[in-house]
């Protein structure tokens, strides 16, 4: 496949002016013969069909998205804040040591600052539909079929042009002029417009058989971190490798590989849109994390309002272990495990609180 990259005062002769395409465009949607308006007689079955769709766009509003503030809330505060875990050494020349002497005041400022530092790269990326595929055939050019043996694509580099709106077409060896796929378009921008850490064609490490190599020795937070940079977040591949890590950390219940990681929001949010919280929520129980465990459940109860631990919680006016209770008799997975569990819990909290 060959590339090319078209400057705009070329661009412009292959495409025609813009100018004159929307002239066209105009020309061609005025109407010649404007009748006059027809009165419209608006009655109560307009009006019910108004409230209806009201109602129903309302209703579709109310479910919670990933980004909402609420949900970025519960989500940070189960992500966890450990300092020494989001600023380990990473692998490099090894240098000495660096000792100071600090005021108690000098201590806390740095600390201070570190958090801030934390809080930054602790900042989830987002979690977005799947794009659309992109079919859309420009021309059928019979004449030119087997005149070339490779594809030839054409990619408007004008630096003004937001790459998600910069034209990038591709003319096959049968002739059909077609826009470029979306991979195509990720490779041809990377090449005319190279971002660090990401490569044209992506890494062997993404493959089924290295992937399974990656989670055996629990670098599963490295592949969502060079997931990250290689794909974009709506792209197929950024989806299915982000479930694919998720899916594989619940079948080991290793999420603690995940917590105080940018990652483990997303993984969280995963698991309640899929209905699969139960071995997350026991975790958390088992790590003395019940604050954690009872926001997951509130997380739930916003996505799945008509559920029936929502209905019954909501009745109840459940809170804390209660919460997690009435989730555990209703809708959980594993619900005698996780009764056994709180259970437990209770029980040794009741041992150390006498001890004590």
């Amino acid at each position: 496949m060959a590339a090319f990259g078209v400057p705009a005062s070329l661009w412009k002769l292959l495409r025609g002016s813009r100018g004159s395409q929307r002239h066209w465009i105009r020309a061609q949607a005025r109407p010649q013969n404007r009748a006059p308006p027809q009165p419209v007689e608006v009655g109560l079955p307009c009006r019910q069909f108004s409230a209806e769709a009201a109602e129903s766009g309302s209703s579709e509003m109310k479910k919670p998205t990933f980004m909402d503030e609420e949900v970025q809330s519960i989500l940070i505060k189960m992500t966890g804040l450990d300092l020494e875990k989001i600023f380990k050494p990473a692998r490099q020349e090894l240098k000495p040591p660096t000792y100071k002497l600090m005021t108690q005041a000098q201590l806390e400022e740095v600390t201070r600052k570190a958090t801030e530092a934390a809080r930054v790269r602790l900042k989830m990326p987002p979690v977005l539909e799947e794009r659309t595929p992109i079919n859309d055939v420009l021309a059928e050019d019979k004449i030119l079929e087997g005149t070339e043996t490779n594809k030839y694509v054409f990619t408007d580099i004008s630096y003004s042009i937001p790459h998600r709106e910069r034209f990038i077409v591709v003319r096959e060896p049968s002739g059909t002029l077609r826009k470029a796929s979306w991979e195509e378009r990720d490779r041809m921008i990377q090449v005319y417009f190279p971002k660090q850490v990401r490569r044209v064609l992506p890494p062997i490490i993404f493959k089924k058989e290295n992937l399974k190599t990656m989670y055996s020795q629990d670098r599963h937070a490295d592949v969502l971190n060079l997931c990250v940079a290689q794909f974009e977040p709506d792209s197929k591949d950024y989806i299915q490798i982000h479930h694919q890590t998720y899916k594989d950390i619940d079948r080991q219940g290793k999420y603690d590989l995940l917590r105080s990681t940018r990652h483990f929001g997303g993984m969280a949010w995963y698991f309640v849109n899929k209905k699969t919280i139960d071995g997350l929520l026991i975790d958390q129980i088992q790590r003395d994390l019940v604050d954690d465990a009872t926001s997951l459940v509130q997380l739930y109860h916003m996505l799945h309002p008509d559920g029936q631990s929502a209905r019954e919680a909501k009745e109840q006016a459940a809170e804390g272990l209660n919460l997690i209770k009435v989730f555990a008799k209703t809708e959980a997975q594993k619900g005698a495990y996780l009764e056994l569990t709180l259970q437990t819990y209770q029980e040794t909290f009741l041992s150390q609180s006498a001890a004590s």
